[in-house]
């Protein structure tokens, strides 16, 4: 089976602050692996070509093109293409690049692509009928860069583009602000208020939280099938994407109504210049060098501490 996910519009106009989220958590276990990683037999036909001509265990490989023959149990790939050569008795997965399977070689377990394309050789591919393969055809190009420039997650280089994409994040926070706001004012108003009075005890209980939910997933995948696996998956990212949302919506009202209170006299107050000014901060924090991540970290524990402290109207009240 096969489940195919091609780039669209979306993508190409803005990149959320999640996305930058997962770019690094997919770079730090990476990275881990490709230091980690120890892989006999490995012959270079060029300095951005692997060739492995007796792979013993899995393969790990970060920002080079990778050849595989002899057998395998796994290959991982980040930033370059693998060529299956050979037989891999477990899933070969690539990031930023595209598997391509020679017309003798063989694949016992899943095929999994972000950024690229699945290319065998033959029109009946080795491959055990009950797996799946399944290609995200996005980011292809931003996985290379990365791979071959890992300083570019941190420092990210100026640039009109850039400039661009930091204008549109800004307008699309903006818009955001203004939609979550009208729908639910009482509920932004709360959680500003729980923010400005205890910020420490939600930033530690958003921390705890997420380091729960992470556990909760390693768990998951070690002791449950895969399909209830793929639902807790799923209930994670869904709820940190609703309280990221929701939290730098607070956040951002709360940073604005703050700069309005320190700089700006009473009578040229309002909520929409409070929502554009916090808007601004924070696209501004998020896209200085180095500093952006902890920026993100801050806004990630507190978005989820916001949630996780979340109240009803009325026992809000009573407190």
């Amino acid at each position: 089976m096969i489940y195919t996910i091609a780039r669209t519009n979306i993508y190409e106009n803005f990149q959320s602050a999640l996305a930058q989220m997962l770019w690094v958590a997919v770079f730090i276990l990476l990275a881990f692996f490709a230091l980690c990683a120890q892989s006999p037999n490995i012959a270079t036909t060029d300095e951005n070509t692997l060739i492995i001509e007796q792979p013993q265990g899995e393969i790990y490989s970060f920002g080079k093109n990778v050849i595989v023959r002899g057998n395998a149990k796994g290959v991982l790939v980040f930033g370059g293409d693998a060529v299956i050569e050979g037989a891999v008795d477990g899933d070969v997965a690539a990031i930023g690049g595209s598997i391509i399977q020679k017309e003798t070689a063989s694949i016992t377990g899943d095929v999994i692509i972000f950024g690229g394309a699945y290319r065998p050789e033959s029109k009946t591919p080795l491959r055990s009928p009950e797996k799946e393969t399944i290609v995200f055809a996005v980011f292809e190009e931003d996985f290379r860069n990365l791979a071959q420039n890992p300083a570019q997650l941190f420092s990210p280089n100026f640039s009109l583009g850039f400039l661009a994409q930091r204008v549109l994040l800004l307008l699309f926070w903006f818009v955001i602000s203004l939609v979550l706001t009208t729908i639910a004012p009482g509920a932004v108003s709360r959680a500003v208020a729980r923010f400005q009075l205890s910020a420490l005890k939600i930033f530690a209980f958003g921390s705890l939280g997420f380091v729960a939910l992470v556990a909760a997933v390693m768990s998951s995948l070690s002791y449950l099938p895969n399909y209830v696996y793929t639902i807790v998956v799923l209930m994670a990212f869904t709820l940190l994407l609703l309280s990221f949302v929701f939290g730098r919506v607070a956040l951002q009202v709360s940073v604005g109504k703050q700069i309005q209170k320190r700089f700006l006299p009473e009578n040229k107050h309002s909520e929409t210049l409070a929502l554009l000014l916090g808007a601004f901060v924070w696209t501004v924090l998020l896209s200085i060098p180095y500093l952006w991540i902890f920026a993100l970290i801050v806004l990630t524990a507190a978005s989820l501490g916001l949630v996780l402290t979340a109240r009803s109207a009325n026992s809000w009240q009573k407190t």
